[in-house]
């Protein structure tokens, strides 16, 4: 059986050097409301999609938090069906952590969104408004604007010229984006977080430039009536072999600065023969394209830019050994050097160009406890597009699983948006009879059956692939958030995905974002190192 901790003893182990991994199984949107500065969002109903990749190691210290409400003692009991042999509940919760005089956090990815603001102040990272920038646009000034932000953000809306260069690739491509001295690199992404690291890694590795981020990057742009392209795919050029050397230079210097240590394929091996005893992680930094192209076996897909934003998401287990992959060394560098700063003292780099990329392709295997065990009748989408067709009486209740945001946009007509964790609060008035679940692939709806049909008695099927399927087969989806049984509380929307009033939750966040720095000095929470320049 799970035990508990106290607030006083949650404390103690966060500001201790032993592993932990604190997660807080409530939904993504009430998680964004109120929570604690070290705790990974891992919601209830999606604890075995995603559990393993947080938390991969059995014997590790896990403390699970909720709002009292009993999910977290629900997602105890099933961390110990699966294995896990540590695993806590945090007595009274977030509001028993409040309690006991500690601070509750608003936002996500609020430790790296914190550093962020951390490394501004710190190392006074220079930076244009919006209306300086449209100026120098305006001017004779020579100047490329950096979007530090993956592809699909940069995709949806851009400073107008602006190339996509995400923020691991900054360093590793800047040489050839910038042969020149005398170009200014202006950086920017969606706020503030990604502008301000991918700025500060440029004028650590020494570029020659001057280098400044945009101050609130596409927000800022938009807050001040100026208008963002949209549908632009504009990338770098394939760094040369003058600009790799230059690189691989730089991110030396680097790791000097931040004392990143690099291990061989040796120590790897012996860190992999202990996985056992300490949680070792294997983040591939390269571009999505390049590890889907090949990679380690075992490791995961974590742009480097995107690591250092969101590491809670990617790294739930504290005190972890964390080892960073590319192949020609520049990106993990960077990328170490930032983790190092945000207190991952065993953030590493693996030495050599000639990694074993080629053991495996395409997306990292899953591993998702309990599916192989559960058993569930499925209907295939033929057999539900007949069944859909019947009268009244005899029609399935068809009930979604997929997140919010994706119901929104695509559903099986007269389906029924649910949160599965809140099945016997919010299916009350699903009339009974048969009832056929799906989600985005049929995974989670797979996973959920027994649950629903513990509560109901029987009657309930699994649509076969799920949403995915049932469009690539032909049939229709719906769009809009008609029968939502459940409210949207899964997901946290960024500001320009509001329905209503996207212009003031660009300013609250963007005020919140700042606030961070005077938020982290009261709490004493976060871990930041500062390493004054050599």
């Amino acid at each position: 059986m799970s035990g508990t901790v106290t607030p006083a003893r949650l404390k103690e182990l966060l500001d201790g050097e032993e592993e932990l991994a604190l997660l807080d199984v409530r939904e993504e949107g009430v998680f964004a409301l109120s929570h604690i500065f070290h705790a990974t969002s891992l919601a209830l109903s999606w604890l075995e999609l995603r559990v393993r990749t947080l938390a991969p190691r059995l014997g590790a210290p896990v403390v699970l938090t909720d709002d009292g409400e009993g999910l977290a003692q629900r997602a105890a009991d099933k961390l110990e069906s699966f294995g896990y042999k540590n695993v806590s509940v945090l007595a009274g919760g977030n509001p028993g952590w409040k309690a006991d005089g500690h601070i509750l956090y608003s936002g996500v990815n609020v430790p790296g969104k914190a550093f962020g603001e951390f490394v501004e102040h710190k190392y006074s990272t220079p930076s244009v408004s919006a209306e300086e920038l449209r100026d120098l646009l305006k001017g004779s000034r020579d100047l490329v604007i950096l979007d530090s932000r993956p592809m699909e953000e940069y995709n949806r809306m851009n400073i107008p010229g602006g190339v996509n260069v995400p923020g691991a690739e900054l360093v590793y491509r800047i040489n050839d984006i910038a042969p020149s001295k005398d170009t200014l690199v202006v950086v920017n992404c969606a706020g503030r977080t990604r502008s301000i690291i991918g700025a500060q890694s440029l004028i650590n590795a020494g570029v020659p430039n001057e280098v400044v981020a945009l101050r609130n990057g596409t927000m800022g742009w938009h807050l001040s009536g100026l208008t963002l392209e949209t549908g632009k795919r504009r990338g770098p050029p394939e760094p040369t072999s003058k600009g790799v050397v230059w690189a691989r230079d730089a991110a030396e210097r680097v790791k000097q600065r931040f004392g990143v240590r690099t291990i061989g394929l040796e120590t790897l091996q012996q860190w992999q023969a202990e996985q056992g005893e300490r949680t070792l992680y294997l983040m591939d930094v390269r571009t999505p394209q390049e590890f889907e192209a090949g990679h380690m076996a075992g490791a995961r897909s974590a742009p480097g830019g995107q690591l250092v934003q969101g590491a809670d998401a990617y790294l739930a287990t504290r005190g972890a050994r964390v080892v960073l992959l590319d192949h020609q060394e520049v990106r993990a560098a960077m990328t170490a050097s930032w983790l190092v700063q945000m207190g991952w003292s065993d953030a590493v780099v693996l030495e050599g160009g000639m990694l074993p990329y080629g053991q495996e392709s395409g997306s990292a295997p899953e591993d998702i406890p309990g599916l192989e065990e559960t058993e569930a009748h499925t209907v295939t989408p033929a057999e539900l597009a007949e069944k859909l067709k019947g009268n009244e009486e005899t029609l399935p209740a068809v009930i979604d699983l997929s997140t919010s945001d994706a119901y929104r946009k695509g559903h099986i007509p007269a389906a029924i948006f649910a949160i599965r964790a809140r099945f016997a609060e919010d299916l009350k008035e699903v009339p009974s009879g048969p009832v056929v679940l799906t989600s985005s692939d049929g995974v989670l709806a797979t996973l959920a059956a027994p649950e629903l049909e513990a509560l109901r008695g029987g009657g309930v099927s699994v649509l076969e692939g799920g949403n995915m399927v049932w469009a690539r087969e032909g049939h229709p989806l719906a769009e809009g958030p008609e029968n939502m049984a459940s409210k949207a509380e899964d997901v946290f929307p960024k500001p320009y995905d509001r329905p209503e009033g996207v212009e003031q939750a660009m300013r609250d966040y963007l005020e919140w974002e700042v606030n961070l720095v005077a938020q982290i000095d009261e709490d004493g929470d976060a871990s930041y190192r500062f390493y004054p320049p050599l």
